[in-house]
């Protein structure tokens, strides 16, 4: 008898081990987002080059070491900068024929350059938004305040009534512009500042396909 339980628990765990394991759907699901992520997060970005100049302005003759950068590249490295948000490395892609060692070298010192100096400015443009918000809210701050002393000290006669109208608006609507000032400017400027202080710590690097 013992045998015939023995046999029969064995054959049940072999038809249990057998059968196929059900999929998670939201395991597969949360793999599949994880994958995404992860892409999105990938540092390098990878641009294809025809010539050294596809980097540099064509309207300005001057050499690499003076040139301006390129709009269309400028717009293409947001572009594919967006989504990025770690460590950051950018790739150029040339043709073997062309590569040069002293044009490269000139055009990754351009390139920080490049980044650092708007990355700055643009840093510098928000400070200033800031302390002039700052100073707007607090003169909005100190008419409101005037308006309410005048209430509290000066009692109801007409003039200090009628000017007690004018400085309460007038303190709330700067209160609120200086807040403006603090938090819109700021906010608006925010995708570039981004992308220059990414790029500017970029790992630049040039390739041949």
């Amino acid at each position: 008898m013992e045998d015939e339980k023995s046999e029969l628990l064995h054959g049940i765990l072999r038809r249990d081990l057998k059968k196929p394991q059900k999929s998670n759907p939201n395991s597969e699901k949360n793999q599949e987002e994880a994958m995404k992520q992860k892409l999105l997060e990938t540092s390098e970005i990878s641009l294809i080059l025809n010539t050294y100049d596809d980097i540099f302005s064509d309207f300005d003759p001057r050499p690499y070491f003076q040139r301006a950068l390129s709009d269309d590249f400028l717009i293409e490295a947001k572009r594919a900068a967006r989504d990025k948000i770690i460590g950051m490395e950018l790739k150029f892609l040339l043709p073997r024929n062309i590569r040069n060692a002293e044009t490269e070298s000139t055009a990754r010192k351009r390139l920080h350059e490049h980044f650092k100096k708007h990355a700055f400015l643009l840093e510098e443009e928000n400070r200033k938004k800031l302390r002039l918000g700052i100073m707007v809210a607090i003169i909005g701050m100190i008419l409101t305040s005037g308006g309410a002393s005048i209430m509290h000290f000066l009692g109801n006669e007409l003039l200090w009534n009628i000017l007690i109208v004018i400085l309460e608006p007038a303190g709330w609507f700067t209160v609120w512009k200086g807040f403006d000032f603090i938090f819109e400017a700021t906010k608006a400027q925010k995708p570039d500042l981004d992308f220059y202080r990414k790029m500017s710590k970029a790992d630049i690097s040039f390739s041949s396909y």
